[in-house]
Parts: structure tokens; C-alpha cells; sequence
């Protein structure tokens, strides 16, 4: 799978929330949860994948485009989002 980022966003994620766009990918190779995020309406369907990076919980928002997958966002996971994760994963 073809990963796409763009550089601003990506900048502003890492000082924002110091994750890389770069190291993101990875969860997608190992135990994830995926989720629509449908709270407005995107012009497009938005997903939110909680997975471990670097063993701890986050939270990617990313589209798919046709054979790419856009990263649109991630961030450390919430302790409702972990314990759903984890939960979800036990199962």
C-alpha cells in the first residue's frame, strides 16, 4: 500500500503532537481497530485507525484515495480510545 502525507501537515502533526507521519504506516502492520469518523460531512469517507506505534496507543485519521492511503492526522489516544482498543483486541 502507497502511503501519501502532505509536508505542512505533517510538520504541524510532529510539533503538535510529536508523531511523525513518516513512522505511521507501522501500525497498519500489526493488531488495529478502524473506525469511521463521521461526525461531519468530509466531502469524503475519513477512517480512524487506533493501533500501537513505539508501544503506545494512537490515533490515525487517513482516507483512502484509490491506491494510496492519505494520513490526514495522528495523535496519542485518548484513555477511552485505549481502553476501547485494548478491549476490542481481548475480544
Amino acid at each position: 500500500m502507497e502511503y501519501e502525507r502532505d509536508e505542512a501537515k505533517r510538520l504541524a502533526n510532529l510539533r503538535k503532537h510529536g508523531i511523525d507521519f513518516i513512522d505511521v504506516p507501522a501500525i497498519f502492520d500489526g493488531d488495529i481497530l478502524i473506525v469511521e469518523d463521521d461526525r461531519y460531512s468530509y466531502g469524503e469517507q475519513r477512517l480512524i485507525a487506533f493501533g500501537l506505534l513505539q508501544g503506545r496507543a494512537i490515533a490515525v485519521v487517513y482516507t483512502e484515495r484509490e491506491n494510496c492511503t492519505c494520513i490526514i492526522s495522528a495523535r496519542k489516544a485518548t484513555k477511552y480510545e485505549q481502553r476501547v482498543y485494548f478491549e476490542q483486541l481481548s475480544n
